[in-house]
């Protein structure tokens, strides 16, 4: 931890880190976020979707342990799971946990696995936020591979920003999609098997579509109507993780 005195918040945590090393290059910034802030207290969070595979070797040459938390909600697609299983095992990761929802949860309000088609934010919520609530609580920190270029509601991400009591980090923030183009040619990694169909954001099956020309590269997701995000990002996630304590996660 950056900051230890009890008059300062997570939230000037979060901004002191902003300014301070905001504008380092992804790869110092997740061996500084690994190897001296966070240390045991951090996990990364991956849909491996269409671009999750740079972040994902970044992290891998500091720390192939570390914590990869994956949203397994039961309505991927085959290809990301097979995209999924390939990249753990060419990345060398060795801790990668599938985080499911509540078996009582999906009983009470998704008997069918069709909850998708009348009210999608809970859907989201139910296979996604309460389950990413439940998978960051025991850490101080998480990181993401969001990126400012992905969406018009993403413009202004930061690199750090807080969660409540923790700290989210997005290393990729600021790159383009042409860094990443150029970052995974370097690299030779894989891409996701459904980029090449069209798809440039890749979520649950029933809610995502292939992309148009011209359109952002989320457009894809809930297209047709005006939900831009599931919620793991958003206040959603914030109010999950306020009735969860740091002390109480980690008892």
């Amino acid at each position: 931890m950056l900051l230890e005195t009890n008059d300062i918040t997570v939230a000037d945590e979060a901004r002191a880190l902003e300014a301070r090393y905001g504008n380092l290059d992804p790869a110092q910034i997740i061996e500084l976020a690994i190897g001296q802030l966070f240390k045991q207290d951090i996990a990364v969070v991956s849909s491996f979707g269409a671009e999750s595979s740079v972040l994902l070797h970044l992290i891998a040459q500091v720390d192939r342990t570390l914590p990869v938390l994956f949203l397994e909600t039961g309505k991927h697609f085959p290809a990301t799971l097979r995209y999924r299983d390939q990249l753990v095992h060419e990345l060398g990761l060795t801790d990668v946990q599938d985080i499911h929802p509540l078996k009582q949860s999906l009983k009470d309000e998704d008997p069918f696995g069709a909850l998708s088609m009348t009210n999608k934010d809970r859907c989201c919520y139910i296979r996604k936020v309460e389950p990413m609530a439940r998978a960051v609580a025991p850490y101080r920190a998480w990181m993401t591979g969001r990126k400012q270029f992905q969406a018009s509601t993403r413009t202004a991400l930061p690199v750090f920003e807080s969660v409540g009591a923790r700290v989210r980090i997005n290393p990729l923030a600021r790159w383009t999609s042409a860094d990443l183009k150029a970052y995974m040619a370097a690299n030779q990694l894989p891409p996701h098997p459904l980029v090449a169909e069209g798809y440039r954001s890749i979520g649950c099956m029933p809610c995502t579509s292939p992309v148009k020309e011209g359109e952002d590269d989320r457009a894809g997701r809930w297209a047709g109507t005006d939900k831009t995000e599931c919620g793991i990002h958003l206040t959603g996630l914030t109010d999950q993780l306020s009735n969860i304590s740091l002390t109480d996660s980690n008892l």
